[in-house]
């Protein structure tokens, strides 16, 4: 249990370690720990006051958390296009906007970071509250600030398929003390933490139990000390990899406005046509080409599968039910969207190969897609 209990824990505060540790690496002045990205996101938007019937921009290319969040919040979430950064674009933000738009809750796809000088005068032109979904991002950086630290507050996530990861976990950024507070106090049903008698804290707000465990803090803690080591790695690998598929001729790749700033999660190419990447992820399958995800089709990261949001089916009823929406979810206005992710594969990199395995997996990759492109 991460609070109080002196006289047990032998100076031992796993949960605080992990912070500090987040914010010696993000630079961020304060950090709260919480049970999982999604518990992560759902604390971000109350830290920065998202409510009752606020329309939030998200967008179509995300894991399902992002927008669940913003349901849970009570507030109505509004989709906005993409672009190349695999991240909502200026424009795609524009189009998506109302006069009763309060926040944009940016997802930073794929471990790198959006077009954050664009999105930033977009913000301050419209008076926006920036959230930061970054569970893909942790390591991202945008000219030297890490990706969380641009909005009132930030989220990453600790789970298996992360460049780090505590089992499961969730970690909270920003540099509004008034912003901490919330985070900390909403995440352990509203808990104050003053004092040294936890049965006598007074609570502020009502919250929710999101708090993380000692033994996934212990794991995270010691994970964050080696995000840098696991990041050159990885980035290592992500250009031998990025060198041999520039080779085939009709193979592009991801807008990066920032590249020396890319966690290098992913390497993220497209093919000419949706067609050609569907028969390019079939090709891979025949040839033992393991690793790359399609998410045109995934069911819990594109919007084309989501029919359950898309029909607003709930086990009761939720504020998105009774408010007025600006948008009718099953028929949606993203063609970027649908042609981005249509053409897009994703290969997940690793910092553990050998060289001999980059080399087979480099021969395999480039043997596949000259079968389907010639």
């Amino acid at each position: 249990f991460r609070y109080n209990h002196e006289h047990l824990r032998q100076g031992m505060w796993k949960a605080t370690e992990m912070e500090n540790e987040g914010k010696r690496f993000t630079g961020a002045k304060y950090a709260h720990a919480v049970s999982s990205g999604s518990t992560a996101v759902t604390t971000a938007l109350a830290a920065a006051g998202i409510g009752y019937g606020d329309e939030v921009i998200v967008p179509p290319f995300t894991y399902l958390a992002t927008i669940e969040a913003v349901i849970w919040m009570g507030a109505i979430p509004v989709f906005a296009d993409i672009d190349e950064t695999l991240c909502m674009s200026v424009d795609g933000i524009k189009k998506a906007l109302t006069p009763n738009t309060k926040a944009i809750c940016l997802v930073h796809m794929c471990g790198g970071a959006a077009d954050m000088d664009g999105i930033m005068k977009l913000v301050k032109a419209h008076n926006l509250v920036l959230v930061e979904d970054a569970g893909q991002a942790l390591g991202a950086f945008y000219k030297g600030t890490s990706v969380g630290l641009f909005g009132k507050s930030g989220a990453f996530s600790f789970d298996f398929f992360k460049i780090t990861t505590a089992g499961e976990g969730g970690l909270c950024i920003t540099n509004d003390e008034a912003a901490y507070d919330i985070m900390h106090q909403i995440s352990d049903h509203g808990h104050s933490h003053l004092g040294n008698n936890r049965g006598m804290e007074t609570h502020p707000i009502f919250g929710q139990n999101f708090r993380i465990s000692e033994l996934h803090a212990a794991i995270g803690k010691v994970q964050l000390q080696k995000v840098d080591k696991i990041r050159a790695e990885k980035r290592a690998n992500k250009a031998i990899l990025k060198a041999r598929l520039a080779e085939v001729e009709g193979v592009t790749f991801r807008k990066m406005d920032d590249p020396a700033g890319d966690s290098a999660t992913f390497l993220n190419f497209f093919l000419p046509t949706q067609a050609l990447a569907q028969k390019t992820m079939d090709q891979f399958a025949a040839d033992g080409v393991a690793g790359c995800n399609y998410w045109f089709t995934n069911m819990y990261h594109f919007i084309n599968q989501w029919n359950h949001i898309k029909n607003k089916n709930s086990a009761s009823k939720l504020p998105f039910h009774v408010l007025d929406c600006p948008q009718d979810y099953n028929n949606l206005d993203i063609p970027n969207a649908q042609n981005v992710v249509g053409r897009l594969i994703s290969l997940g990199i690793r910092g553990t190969w050998t060289a001999e395995e980059l080399q087979t997996l480099g021969d395999k990759m480039v043997a596949s897609l000259k079968k389907v492109l010639g």
